[in-house]
């Protein structure tokens, strides 16, 4: 039966007008902005600094390793301690870090290797923030309302996604010492809203030993199409995302200053933003997988034209796509690997899904930081949009299950 208009706004006012879903979507929004902030002040501020593509891609992996090495014990922390308590521990460490990049701003000549320090630690905060956050949801809506939360989740993010570089792109012009410290604020307010939640979320029963830390890896390696979900969103970022290359194509390409940067950082986060609202109101129904494997070819596609412009509105249409097409990927992956997981692994599943999307996300810098140095900025970004295209070729093969996968609401093997 369709959704009528009436049936999706119902269902959208009964999630919002929970308190601790508000609240806990609240803080996320405030973190994400934050994170972005944090993004492109130390973006341009690095490239500034050094005029090195590699360097640009060093911020990445600053963040990755520890968001690598910990994000298991992390997932594991999520499935035996409280997960509120846990997402207050990891905004009070992003506190620590924005306060030190502001710190190190007010010096007349801070040190990249310094900013790479500090940025280290958000990866530390997100090995433990991300098991908590993917798998407290579940526990605040009933089950047939997830898959709409999750949207709404998204949509909340995306909007900070936007926000967040824009807003750090214009503070930026006054200096960064200014991004850093209305991003620290930020940062405040979003550990406020996570202690006004009411209620403890640990799961009950046997707690996850230590021996357990490895089970959630081997759950995603015995589910095949959730390890083809999130290995498909893994490989196929890792080759396209041009993230960390857009202070180069800001400055040397498109010659526009921090403004620029902040609106085309922006950019997929609009058309993200814009699909998480649709999918909202018009929940994915069936081909869950053909639709998720369409939107990583689109990926693929807004890359190869992203790489190709010189026009600053065709680089931003083009990034507007690439996002749209990109949250399609986030939902169905979310939903799935959600909804066919226990409770009692909800953390380590959800902390071997982190670990993906991060290397995904802070390799994928770090890759198209190296592969910049090697070829150039255009023929790198141009090969990952088509490296994209040829990992969802290879993965309709690997991964049948997961192309034959129908309605969200249903577990997968």
């Amino acid at each position: 039966m369709p959704v009528t208009g009436h049936d999706s706004m119902a269902g959208a006012s009964s999630i919002l007008a929970n308190r601790n879903v508000s609240l806990f979507m609240a803080a996320r929004f405030c973190s994400a902005m934050a994170v972005m902030m944090f993004s492109v002040a130390v973006g341009w501020q690095v490239y500034a600094i050094t005029r090195s593509a590699f360097a640009l891609g060093m911020v990445g992996l600053a963040q990755f390793l520890p968001a690598f090495l910990l994000s298991l014990p992390g997932g594991l922390a999520a499935d035996r301690f409280d997960r509120r308590a846990l997402l207050l521990a990891s905004f009070g460490l992003e506190i620590l870090v924005g306060g030190s990049l502001l710190f190190l701003s007010l010096r007349p000549a801070p040190s990249a290797y310094a900013i790479f320090a500090a940025v280290a630690f958000v990866g530390v905060g997100r090995a433990f923030m991300s098991p908590a956050n993917g798998s407290l949801l579940p526990l605040l809506v009933p089950a047939e309302d997830f898959a709409r939360a999750v949207a709404w989740n998204s949509t909340a993010f995306q909007i900070a996604i936007i926000a967040g570089p824009a807003l750090g792109g214009f503070l930026y012009a006054v200096g960064p010492a200014l991004v850093y410290g209305v991003a620290t604020s930020l940062l405040v307010t979003g550990f406020i809203f996570i202690a006004s939640m009411r209620g403890r979320w640990k799961v009950p029963g046997r707690s996850a030993g230590w021996h357990g830390l490895l089970e959630g890896v081997h759950y995603v390696f015995a589910k095949r199409a959730i390890l083809g979900a999130v290995s498909l969103d893994l490989f196929a970022v890792l080759f396209g995302g041009a993230t960390a290359l857009l202070p180069i194509f800001a400055r040397d390409i498109l010659h526009t200053g921090p403004w620029g940067l902040g609106i085309l950082r922006s950019s997929p986060a609009v058309g993200a933003a814009l699909m998480a609202l649709w999918l909202a109101h018009h929940p994915i129904r069936g081909r869950a997988g053909r639709r998720m494997f369409a939107g990583v070819a689109i990926f693929g596609v807004s890359t190869i034209v992203f790489a190709l412009s010189a026009n600053f509105w065709l680089s931003v249409f083009a990034l507007v796509v690439l996002g749209g097409a990109d949250m399609i990927s986030v939902i169905v992956r979310g939903t799935l690997v959600q909804v066919s997981t226990p409770d009692a692994m909800r953390g380590r599943v959800s902390a071997v899904n982190s670990v993906f999307i991060g290397a995904s996300n802070e390799l994928g810098e770090f890759e198209s930081g190296v592969t910049a140095a090697w070829f150039g900025t255009v023929p790198a970004t141009l090969l990952g949009g088509v490296g994209t295209l040829m990992v969802v070729v290879i993965w309709l093969r690997l991964f049948p299950g997961l192309r034959r996968a129908d309605r969200l609401e249903d577990a997968v093997e």
